[in-house]
C-alpha cells in the first residue's frame, strides 16, 4: 500500500513538473533557402546550448505570415531583414543608413510587436539586379544607371514580394527610370535564374546572397544611387520568451556577427546547386564555427 501511495505521489509530481514547464521553443523561417537554412542554424545551436528539443516550423511563407504568427504567438523568433521590416511591416520609407533603419525596427517592434531585435548577424542580403554577363559585357553595364539609359530591351523577371513591396519594383523603376519591354514576370524565386539562362527574361530580382550567383556567368548591376535600404539579417524573438526561458538571450546572442556575405551564398549554394539539406549545412556550419 505504501508503495502504491509512493508510486502516486511521483507521478503526481512529474505531472506537476510538466505542467510548469516551458513550452517547446518554436523557430519559424519564412520560404526560401537562405531563412530554411538560417531556421536550422537557429534550431540546432537552441538544441546544444539549451539542451532540449526545439520545434520548427519553417518555410511558413512571406514576410507578413511569419511576421503574424510572431505576433500571435505561433512561433518564438524567427530569422527577418532590417529594410524588409521597415518598408513591409512599418510601412515606413526606405533610408540608407543601416543602424537608422535597425534602430527603427527596434523601436517598433518593442513597443508595437512586444518582440526583440538582437544584433544583426553579419551579412546584409540586398536585393540585386541581375544580368547575364554577355549582356553586362556587350552593353558595357556596371550600374543600375547604366541599366537605365539603355532603352526597350529589359524584361524583369521578379519574385512576388519584390513587385508587391514598395522598397521592390516601384523603388527600381522611379529611381532609375528602368524602361521595361513589357509588364514583369512573376515566377517562383528559384526559377528566376533559370528563365536569366534561357533568355526569357534579361534581367531579374534576386538577392546579394543567392547561391545561384556563385559561378554563374552573371553580373549584379550595382545599385548606385543607393535606392534599396539595408537588409541586415537579424533574429526577432518575443519578449516573453526572453523573459522566460533562461539562457535564451546568450545563446542567441552568440550568433550575432557570425555570418558574413560570403558565408551565407556559399550554404545557399550549398542547398541550391549541391542539392543537399539544410539541416546538413547548417550543422556542417556551426561546427566550423565553434558552436
Amino acid at each position: 500500500m505504501a508503495g502504491t501511495k509512493l508510486l502516486s505521489a511521483v507521478a503526481a509530481a512529474l505531472v506537476l513538473a510538466s505542467c510548469q514547464r516551458e513550452p517547446v521553443l518554436r523557430v519559424g523561417s519564412k520560404n526560401f533557402t537562405e531563412q530554411l537554412v538560417l531556421g536550422e542554424i537557429i534550431a540546432q545551436h537552441l538544441e546544444h546550448r539549451l539542451g532540449h528539443p526545439v520545434e520548427r516550423r519553417l518555410n511558413l511563407g512571406g514576410t507578413l505570415l511569419a511576421h503574424q504568427a510572431l505576433q500571435a504567438g505561433e512561433i518564438d523568433l524567427y530569422p527577418e531583414y532590417t529594410g524588409t521590416a521597415l518598408t513591409s511591416v512599418l510601412k515606413a520609407p526606405a533610408v540608407g543608413d543601416a543602424a537608422i533603419v535597425l534602430n527603427q525596427v527596434r523601436q517598433f517592434y518593442r513597443a508595437q510587436a512586444q518582440a526583440e531585435w538582437l544584433d544583426p548577424l553579419g551579412f546584409n542580403n540586398s536585393f540585386a539586379m541581375v544580368v547575364r554577363g554577355e549582356d553586362a559585357r556587350r552593353l558595357k553595364l556596371a550600374t543600375l544607371s547604366d541599366a537605365g539609359a539603355v532603352k526597350d530591351f529589359w524584361q524583369l523577371g521578379v519574385g512576388f514580394e519584390f513587385q508587391a513591396r514598395p522598397d521592390g519594383l516601384p523603388t527600381l523603376t522611379q529611381t532609375y527610370q528602368l524602361q521595361l519591354k513589357g509588364a514583369p514576370r512573376s515566377m517562383d524565386l528559384g526559377l528566376m535564374f533559370q528563365a536569366l539562362m534561357q533568355k526569357s527574361v534579361n534581367m531579374i530580382a534576386a538577392n546579394s546572397t543567392d547561391g545561384l550567383l556563385a559561378g554563374a556567368d552573371v553580373a549584379i548591376l550595382k545599385d548606385d544611387q543607393a535606392a534599396f535600404p539595408p537588409y541586415q539579417a537579424a533574429i526577432v524573438v518575443r519578449q516573453d520568451r526572453l523573459s522566460s526561458t533562461p539562457g535564451l538571450r546568450e545563446a542567441l546572442v552568440e550568433l550575432s556577427g557570425k555570418i558574413d556575405d560570403a558565408a551565407m551564398r556559399q550554404m545557399n549554394a550549398q542547398v541550391d546547386i549541391k542539392k543537399r539539406t539544410p539541416r546538413e549545412v547548417a550543422a556542417e556550419w556551426l561546427k566550423a564555427a565553434g558552436l
